[in-house]
């Protein structure tokens, strides 16, 4: 199984579109917190969703349990400390128990999880693919 993710900042409505359906991407997760801001762009959840739908045939849902608070983004935006975002995000995943509410067979059509980083070097959603493949075996992360 494939896990994607894909960051829409620094690219254009056109190639972020042309990249979702080259990749046959059957449905976005999209993992932000606030998905409503007007610097989101073609990227804002109600435009997002008809966009997804319209141009490309993909479901669109929203998790905000697997986004990261706003304490945690707020406080790494400030210090700029990775390794303490990783360990705050993890927590709060365990936490949030994402593994009792996910249900693996969920992600087995194509499934992209959506932020807005252009990277996912340094994005919540790389670790969040991540902590997914530790625990489900079999599952190859691919950063679109």
């Amino acid at each position: 199984m494939r896990i994607y993710t894909i960051g829409f900042t620094k690219k254009s409505a056109k190639k972020f579109f042309e990249i979702l359906k080259a990749n046959d991407i059957a449905q976005i997760v999209d993992v932000r917190l606030n998905n409503t801001s007007q610097l989101a762009g073609f990227a804002k959840r109600d435009d997002l969703k008809y966009f997804l739908n319209e141009l490309c045939g993909i479901d669109y849902h929203h998790f905000t349990f697997l986004a990261p608070t706003k304490d945690i983004r707020d406080r790494y935006n400030k210090e700029g400390d990775w390794d303490r975002y990783i360990d705050e995000y993890t927590r709060l995943l365990e936490k949030r128990k994402v593994l009792d509410i996910l249900d693996r067979s969920f992600f087995e059509t194509d499934t992209c999880l959506l932020c807005s980083e252009s990277s996912a070097d340094h994005c919540h959603r790389r670790l969040l693919a991540e902590y997914l493949k530790k625990y489900w075996k079999g599952v190859e992360v691919v950063h679109l």
